[in-house]
């Protein structure tokens, strides 16, 4: 007896033997379980973000936090007369941030899809604010100017492109990965909008010498009456340092310093995409950026680049906030820096690599490079890493002027285990001989090589 039933259907996929659908609109859908496992198998050769050590997003959120987010995919967080409860909910995040970052008073600020808006945000409100005080002063306001180092993540210069600013970029150097006032001081003038910061670089971990910055600009305010604000990128170590070095002072307890942005979705153990810009206080955002506008009944403020956007990455933020509060991230962070501590430690047991900025205030992860020539280079390193054992762990050269230095980045997140790290360790190890024995890895495979320090 021949059955009627499709066996695709009763046994599993009908893509198991087909072509998936990939350049053409297909004419006809298919079942929600072969739509199902057509994705699903496709990402099922993805790389494991368990074994990404190069990117700084999270990877593992709680399943609470999960069934929180899942519930709450369809609403629009822009919708705040429908939904006034998850405004409320932003609003709470910004005040707990504002708290966590020692704002001396009352503040604003604003839930962005990451830090990448919550720095352009922060930009173009020191660029009005700069205007202000030019057309205040009877200055010209046609040639504002931008100081960062070259630490600084690609989007600043974005911003500075987008927008019309004049990038001056403070170049790094082959002994030197961050910047400080003395690199900073001979590009200031009176058509300088503010000065960048970084807390937290992704090429070392490190941050600049925020305090020394912040010390200058007070001189040249009295010097020369020059109010020059300062700007912290604090996208990765804004969740890091209040918890590893409460006593470092580099937020709203220095007086220049009048924004902040940071990323939910890195340290903030949120899911991508959630960011987070919060000012000094009100004066610090220039007013004419703020919108006001009667939309679906209610008149809104709004300041952000985007509009329509999903309410559950906001909802799982405050849920971080609720559940783990200062003593759970303070034992979670300490973890990963233990951790991170361990696998310098044994990295520098393999006795090929110089672990960068040992003893530095510094992010959870391991800066190294290779101590001496070899017959292989860190790239290598990285390639055999993941062709052997699928551990994605970027190598990279530095921006300038420190473009000779290679440097290899791990980084230890909240789900790397004591385990993960011994393994990951010997895995080193063993590409460091398979490599000497091999003479490197071939042109093909450095072909394939991916070069950029993560995100």
């Amino acid at each position: 007896m021949t059955s009627s039933i499709d066996p695709a259907a009763l046994y599993g996929n009908r893509f198991i033997t087909q072509e998936v659908p990939s350049t053409e609109f297909p004419v006809d859908g298919m079942t929600g379980v072969d739509a199902m496992r057509l994705v699903a198998e496709d990402l099922a050769i993805e790389g494991d973000p368990a074994r990404n050590l190069a990117t700084f997003v999270t990877t593992w959120m709680e399943p609470e936090a999960q069934r929180l987010i899942a519930a709450n995919l369809h609403r629009n967080f822009i919708d705040h007369a429908e939904y006034p409860r998850t405004a409320e909910i932003e609003q709470r995040c910004i005040r707990m941030l504002a708290d966590l970052f020692h704002a001396p008073g009352e503040t604003t600020g604003a839930r962005t899809q990451g830090s990448s808006e919550a720095i352009m945000l922060g930009a173009l409100s020191l660029k009005w604010k700069w205007r202000e005080r030019q057309e205040a002063a009877g200055r010209p306001t046609d040639r504002p100017n931008l100081i960062f180092g070259g630490d600084v993540h690609v989007v600043w210069e974005k911003f500075c492109r987008y927008f019309d600013v004049e990038p001056r970029i403070v170049p790094l150097q082959p002994d030197k990965f961050t910047i400080g006032p003395e690199d900073v001081e001979p590009h200031l003038d009176e058509n300088t909008i503010g000065v960048a910061a970084v807390l937290g670089t992704t090429f070392t971990g490190h941050r600049d010498d925020i305090v020394g910055i912040n010390d200058l600009l007070l001189r040249i305010r009295t010097e020369r009456d020059l109010d020059i604000p300062l700007h912290i990128d604090g996208a990765s170590g804004g969740f890091v340092w209040p918890f590893l070095y409460p006593d470092s002072k580099w937020d709203f307890r220095l007086e220049q310093v009048r924004s902040i942005n940071v990323s939910g979705h890195k340290f903030g153990l949120v899911y991508p995409g959630i960011g987070w810009l919060v000012f000094r206080d009100r004066s610090a955002l220039a007013e004419p950026l703020v919108f006001k506008e009667n939309y679906l009944g209610k008149t809104d403020e709004t300041f952000t680049l985007n509009f329509s956007t999903g309410s559950s990455m906001v909802l799982a933020q405050y849920y971080n906030f609720v559940r783990y509060g200062r003593s759970g991230y303070e034992y979670i962070m300490r973890n990963m820096q233990t951790n991170a501590e361990n696998l310098a430690d044994q990295i520098e047991a393999v006795g090929r690599f110089e672990v960068i900025g040992r003893g530095q205030e510094q992010l959870p992860l391991v800066a190294f490079k290779l101590a001496q020539a070899e017959n292989f280079d860190e790239f290598d390193v990285a390639w055999q890493l993941s062709a052997e054992r699928g551990w994605m762990v970027p190598a990279y050269t530095m921006p300038p002027d420190a473009q000779e230095v290679t440097i290899m980045r791990a980084l230890v997140k909240q789900t790397m285990s004591r385990e993960h790290v011994d393994t990951l360790a010997r895995d080193i190890h063993d590409a460091c001989d398979t490599l000497t024995q091999k003479g490197g890895a071939h042109e093909s495979e450095r072909a394939k090589m991916v070069t950029g320090p993560g995100h």
